[in-house]
């Protein structure tokens, strides 16, 4: 059995880092969706996602020793939304969490692009860089999707049940993600300043 290769190269480490990033983010809702699948329980399986996402927090500062803001945001938004939902024992809170929090970023992200500022840039700028134009084009692309993900959430909480609703929170709000992030990628490879 061979030792296994230890690199220096910054370029082989992305992609054990990125599967890292992807597990500290989906771990968590992974667990909550595996929770709910089980016990059939939602206070239990909130209780479930707010300890492992906080645990994810934990990991991320001890590997990184840094919490990206995003995931920061998403921790406090979480523990309070889901601390009304366990403290009041009324699944209305959680379930409007992804529709608050997207509207949010949605407004806070156009309201400072029209308002002269890119706050997305201030949140992003340290992952990649983009023209002027292009920083202009992934914040309304990233409105939008922030605003899809809340219209989507808003219906399905409204018409699904409520295991049904975890299954779209997990998978479906997830999907709607990726599917921005694909339109995404021209666009950024298109305005992206190389160092």
């Amino acid at each position: 059995m061979t030792e296994p290769k230890l690199s220096t190269d910054s370029h082989d480490e992305k992609p054990a880092h990125s599967g890292r990033r992807f597990m500290l983010d989906m771990g968590p809702l992974l667990l909550f969706f595996g929770a709910n699948y089980l016990y059939h329980d939602l206070m239990f399986s909130i209780k479930v996602l707010v300890g492992a996402t906080l645990v994810a927090l934990a990991i991320s500062w001890r590997l990184e020793r840094r919490i990206p803001m995003m995931a920061a945001f998403g921790c406090l938004a979480l523990v309070f939304f889901g601390g009304l939902s366990l403290y009041f024992d009324n699944e209305l809170f959680i379930k409007i969490k992804p529709t608050v929090v997207t509207f949010l970023l949605a407004a806070a992200i156009a309201g400072g692009r029209l308002m002269g500022r890119n706050p997305l840039a201030a949140i992003m700028g340290g992952q990649m860089k983009l023209t002027d134009k292009g920083w202009g084009l992934i914040t309304w692309l990233w409105a939008l999707m922030f605003l899809t993900t809340g219209l989507a959430n808003e219906i399905a909480w409204r018409v699904l049940s409520t295991d049904d609703w975890i299954t779209f929170k997990v998978f479906g709000i997830t999907g709607i993600s990726l599917i921005f992030v694909i339109i995404s990628v021209p666009l950024l490879q298109k305005h992206q300043i190389e160092d």
